[in-house]
């Protein structure tokens, strides 16, 4: 049999790749820099892989940004603001981000210091999430005029690369990895072209024969692909493009292994046992109700990859489960059986070894990307009659113990889980009712002005936050310092002129990791960072146990922002779901309940922040959309317990109590329904990426309640103008009455510098200001 591996964490075991990406945009490295400490991680990510005994290790799985963005390059998909004379990796990074450290008049870009054309800034791609992981990819643009060819070889180069390492004797091979052709076009979107996308699928196809081909002439033999769509419920017209797609495929020179993983194939399974192609890569863990019906579909004359270490979460693998899922197919496939985790280790943590903080209990529960590994070789050898038996025993009485442990189990909580039926869902009365007191009470403008919550955490509050973690100063000494930002960003706030301020959250390390810190049940690495997007890492936190919520979070800094203003200020707090999803969730129950009780915890915060005097209280709930279930026919129950888990949080407040929430990266079509039911006076969206057009979901549904399309986007350092705003808001007021409309950014400013945030919100202010003098006049006029 043969061990191998999907992919590996890239950012490096500190956080190399981003400290040096974030030197590099901002003109403090070079290329050649980055492209050293690129190379440094992809060899010791080599090293650690081929140590722990995995024999075909993936290539190209590195990536600057995100691998999708890495297929764009490689297949020419250049939007059309940013092609040039010749290709270089700073078109990657205006993809991504709008610019590029040359277009701040920092260092040449490409490894000849040479120019290769006009620079061109632009509005960055469109970011969503990787199917149902916290990891995001930049959406590929298809024009009428896109024409497919290798224009980036980083994936020939890191092959060479790789293969300079093999060593006579040694048991090693490397595998590149694609993302396959089919996925690729389900993910692109098509710009100011008609053309349905699988009419592209036959010259795309002629690209990845010629990618094929040259990875055949550097001596691959197996290239993995990608094919993460046949998880998906597909319309007859992509079937048949897998059917269509892989009968020009199976012509290349090289042994494909098609993977698939974070579903079932359901309906596809058919299709995906007899494509032809040399093997199958099956996630054992998320498709378990059908790994035993494609054992028996499967041909054995050719690989099928099982993986059963979890590739998405950080808990150990029960070891001899997994042997025992195994072994049916063993019996069948004999060598052609291969050992992996379920996908990529992207999603995990790199090392537990270095976390020396943990509770020893807890850290004896886990495994990280390095200790998945060891559980892969660990299968193989035991499935070879080469068990580790001292290995699998200490396994076995672990995820004994965990079952018992008074650690993960509390009586209080389950009790009150019990009494769920007594909590109300529904607020006292309906938004229709609820909005004519909140207006009397709040009194504020037409189109009013507020933020989503985060201001830039500057350098001196990740320093001083830093310093209070170590001990250097006292909780004293810290409080005045943050107490010193939230009076600094009320008084930028009053100076801007913003409507309903936020106190910033200078206090706050992460929107989820802040909370879960104050909870019962929650854990915390040192070190287990994952990448989010590009240089944005996460550090996730881990809900190992019941949760509940000992004293309250938010209140004392909410109330001392008050104390500075006279101006509203948001009580902000982050909601069940993206907890939940935000973080590794425990594998014992069932999410639901895991969601219910952080939704009944969060419930004890907002009824105390509105005793304290905060009436308006924003609750985040980024991560709704995101948590759906791949196949639709699994959203009705997850939208369930996803709705009611928000209900739960609010609707114990009074009826002038106004409940905001915000979401990103949503289209909301298909959930809108959904959306609506949670019952939120105010929702903010992210629209500025799409220029308004996921606002058309709240318009086709009629939308009741209020909503605050995002203005402008704050992943890119670009500073938006007044017109723009204006013209944006002009949009979504065709469709949704002004006196519905808030005006705000996209998301939190968290990531941003001050130069950027305050000109940006002096113009979202002024454009607001704008729009309230037009419409005034139009009435006026009417």
């Amino acid at each position: 049999m043969t061990t191998h591996n999907l992919g590996y964490p890239r950012i490096g075991n500190l956080r190399e790749l981003k400290f040096t990406l974030e030197a590099y945009w901002k003109g403090e490295k070079t290329l050649a820099e980055l492209e050293a400490q690129a190379r440094e991680i992809r060899y010791r990510n080599f090293r650690t892989q081929i140590n722990a005994g995995i024999e075909l290790i993936p290539v190209n799985d590195f990536a600057y940004y995100d691998q999708v963005l890495n297929m764009s390059t490689l297949l020419g998909v250049i939007p059309k603001r940013f092609r040039q004379d010749r290709y270089d990796v700073e078109v990657a990074f205006r993809m991504a981000r709008g610019r590029a450290p040359s277009d701040d008049g920092h260092h040449c870009c490409n490894h000849n210091h040479q120019p290769t054309g006009k620079p061109k800034a632009g509005y960055a791609g469109a970011m969503k999430k990787w199917f149902d992981t916290n990891y995001h990819y930049i959406v590929p643009e298809l024009y009428d005029d896109t024409e497919f060819e290798i224009t980036d070889t980083r994936l020939f180069d890191e092959v060479a690369e790789a293969l300079a390492l093999k060593q006579d004797g040694q048991n090693i091979d490397f595998k590149p990895v694609l993302i396959g052709p089919v996925t690729y076009l389900h993910l692109a979107e098509n710009k100011e072209t008609f053309i349905p996308k699988l009419n592209r699928l036959p010259a795309l196809l002629e690209v990845y024969a010629q990618i094929l081909q040259k990875l055949a002439d550097l001596g691959i033999e197996w290239v993995q692909i990608d094919e993460p769509i046949l998880g998906l419920e597909l319309t007859p017209e992509w079937r048949q493009a897998f059917i269509d797609g892989y009968a020009v495929l199976k012509m290349s020179p090289v042994k494909l292994l098609l993977a698939t993983y974070f579903e079932t194939l359901g309906d596809n399974l058919d299709i995906a046992s007899n494509l032809p192609v040399a093997g199958l890569h099956y996630d054992g863990l998320r498709g378990a109700k059908q790994l035993d019906d494609l054992i028996a579909r499967y041909p054995s004359d050719k690989v099928l990859s099982v993986g059963l270490v979890d590739g998405r979460n950080i808990w150990k693998t029960d070891l001899y489960a997994a042997l025992d899922r195994l072994k049916t197919a063993k019996a069948k496939f004999a060598e052609n059986l291969w050992i992996a985790p379920s996908c990529s280790l992207l999603h995990v943590p790199v090392d537990l070894e270095v976390e020396d903080k943990l509770n020893p209990e807890l850290k004896r529960y886990l495994a990280f990307a390095k200790q998945k590994l060891t559980e892969v070789k660990l299968l193989d050898d035991a499935l070879n009659g080469k068990a580790d038996e001292p290995a699998l025993a200490a396994n076995r009485q672990a995820l004994t113990a965990k079952t018992h442990s008074k650690l993960i189990h509390d009586a209080d909580v389950q009790a009150r889980i019990a009494r769920l039926d007594e909590v109300a869902l529904d607020r006292a009365v309906p938004y229709a009712e609820r909005v004519v007191v909140q207006k009397a009470k709040f009194n504020l403008p037409l189109f009013p002005t507020t933020t989503i919550g985060s201001f830039p955490q500057t350098q001196a509050i990740r320093q001083t936050r830093l310093k209070f973690k170590k001990g250097d100063i006292s909780e004293a000494q810290y409080i005045e310092a943050m107490q010193a930002e939230i009076h600094d960003v009320c008084t930028r706030q009053q100076r801007i002129g913003i409507d309903v301020f936020v106190h910033g959250e200078p206090e706050r390390n992460d929107m989820v990791e802040y909370f879960g810190e104050q909870l019962d049940g929650y854990a915390f690495t040192q070190y287990g960072w994952v990448q989010s997007y590009g240089s944005r890492c996460v550090k996730p936190p881990i809900i190992y146990g019941d949760v509940s919520r000992p004293k309250p979070m938010t209140v004392f800094w909410s109330q001392y922002a008050q104390n500075q203003t006279d101006k509203i200020i948001k009580g902000m707090l982050t909601g069940a779901v993206t907890m939940l999803q935000w973080s590794f969730v425990r594998n014992d129950q069932s999410r639901e309940q895991t969601c219910n009780q952080i939704a009944l915890a969060l419930r004890d915060e907002v009824l105390d922040l509105e005793a304290a005097g905060i009436h308006m209280i924003q609750i985040d709930e980024a991560a709704l959309r995101e948590g759906l279930p791949l196949k639709k026919s699994d959203w009705a129950d997850y939208l369930r317990w996803a709705v009611n888990s928000f209900r739960m949080t609010t609707s114990g407040v009074a009826n002038d109590t106004q409940i905001h929430t915000h979401m990103c990266y949503s289209e909301f079509n298909d959930i809108i329904e959904a959306v609506a039911q949670m019952d939120a006076d105010v929702i903010t969206i992210e629209t500025s990426k799409s220029q308004m057009k996921l606002l058309d979901a709240f318009v086709d549904f009629d939308y009741p309640n209020e909503i605050g399309p995002g203005v402008y986007d704050i992943h890119s350092p670009n500073i938006p103008t007044v017109e723009q705003m204006v013209d944006l808001i002009q949009k979504a007021a065709q469709n949704i009455p002004a006196e519905r409309l808030w005006v705000n950014p996209d998301c939190g400013l968290k990531t941003r510098g001050w130069q950027e945030t305050e000109p940006a919100l002096i113009n979202m202010v002024e454009a607001a200001k704008v729009l309230r003098k037009r419409f005034t006049d139009q009435l006026k006029s009417a």
